[in-house]
């Protein structure tokens, strides 16, 4: 099990170096940043002493491996409108994010998986339909549409305006409506995910033999089913996290929240390259942890993946 984590944490590790490149040559090679940042008028020597003060008259190779270099120290840049480092500025808007997705992830799985198991226990009945046309529903609805409905709805039937720009402050009213939203589609897979699993594992021999033992059916379903039927939905809960901070984006500029989402876009407008290389590592992190847990679970969950990594 040693050897898969250390293995597990090395792709990760390579996973980020990737990460890194790419959004490196892609920021650079999508147009020049000081001309952007310096004002359209701008003679040329004002542009060049911009490109000289963010270190672009050196050479790609030379700017790649001093932004490496600079990470190993933990230096992750400034931004170039506020002079705060990025660091900085994203703990600043860590938590609104960390409240919306941690909220939408929740709603997602103890809803999804609610109605999902209420499906397979209930099968080909009116329950079960109505759970199955409901998936199918959240998963085909755009974030950014139900998020304008949730907004029109609010706003012309209950006088009610579902987002944070108002006094940009966070509480239970600003934040389920986005966080409903974020977590609508995963509730919609989770649902479909546990229902086909726990169908899978009900149909299986060994519980027939519960059954014929007495075994109650509480005990069945907690005891046995939901274990073996956890695998599936562990790994949709690793999507799920990465699916939930793409969504951020969207979600968080529908609904004005001040989040790191709606901080990536901006700074991507503003061409502000220290913040945007570090939100996107951020990101990449995150979700890099978040499939090593998954992988980690496994084994927890699976004895026969424990003992093939022993």
């Amino acid at each position: 099990m040693t050897r898969m984590i250390l293995f597990r944490v090395g792709r990760s590790i390579l996973t980020l170096l990737i990460v890194v490149t790419i959004v490196f040559m892609f920021i650079r090679l999508s147009g020049d940043p000081a001309e952007a940042l310096a004002p359209p008028d701008a003679p040329p020597e004002v542009v060049e002493a911009y490109r000289v003060k963010m270190g672009l008259d050196q050479p790609l190779p030379v700017q790649y491996m001093s932004y490496l270099g600079n990470l190993a120290h933990g230096d992750f840049g400034y931004s170039i409108h506020t002079g705060r480092s990025a660091a900085a500025i994203f703990l600043d808007r860590l938590p609104a994010t960390l409240a919306l997705g941690g909220t939408a992830l929740l709603i997602a799985l103890v809803c999804g998986v609610a109605i999902g198991t209420a499906a397979a226990l209930k099968r080909n009945s009116v329950i079960d339909r109505l759970v199955m046309g409901f998936s199918v529903f959240a998963f085909a609805m755009p974030n950014f549409f139900f998020g304008l409905i949730v907004i029109l709805v609010g706003a012309f039937g209950f006088g009610i305006f579902f987002g944070a720009a108002a006094g940009n402050s966070m509480s239970l009213l600003t934040l389920l409506p986005p966080a409903a939203t974020l977590g609508l589609a995963h509730m919609g897979a989770f649902a479909r995910f546990t229902r086909s699993s726990l169908l899978e594992t009900l149909n299986q021999p060994f519980m027939r033999a519960l059954k014929a033992r007495g075994v109650p059916a509480t005990r069945r379903l907690l005891r046995h089913a939901v274990p073996n039927a956890a695998i599936p939905v562990v790994t949709m809960l690793g999507l799920s996290l990465g699916g939930i901070v793409a969504g951020a984006v969207v979600t968080e500029q529908v609904f004005a929240w001040p989040g790191v989402g709606q901080l990536l876009v901006r700074s991507v407008a503003t061409r502000d390259i220290a913040v945007v290389q570090f939100l996107v590592l951020m990101v990449a992190l995150s979700m890099t942890i978040a499939n090593l847990l998954v992988d980690i679970l496994y084994t927890v969950l699976d004895p026969r993946i424990r003992r093939a990594s022993a």
